[in-house]
């Protein structure tokens, strides 16, 4: 079964610096909790700039280069969605199907 967690939080906006740092904390408490429970960093909303900090704890690094890879493969000019969800240089001596090259 599918688990999701949508957040309505309310807050007194009053101060931005203390709104944006304890946003930053319940997003990174709400993310633990998800992967913890065998859920997702990334929901239905994709990972944008804001989980790709999360990814790491969800996939291995080896995985998130396989991603940067298909990414450049697709994309080679990048003009999808740069700096999204895996950076450009990730990876980059790696080639499909062999690992690292050498």
């Amino acid at each position: 079964p599918m688990l999701a967690f949508h957040c309505i939080v309310l807050v007194t906006p009053d101060d931005d610096d203390d709104l944006k740092r304890r946003q930053a904390e319940f997003n990174e408490r709400l993310v633990n909790r998800a992967i913890a429970m065998g859920g997702t960093c990334t929901g239905e909303h994709g990972v944008g700039h804001g989980k790709m900090g999360s990814l790491e704890k969800e996939h291995s690094p080896v995985c998130l280069d396989y991603m940067a890879l298909i990414k450049r493969s697709l994309d080679p000019q990048n003009l999808f969605n740069p700096g999204k969800v895996v950076t450009w240089n990730r990876g980059l001596g790696m080639k499909l199907g062999g690992g690292p090259s050498r």
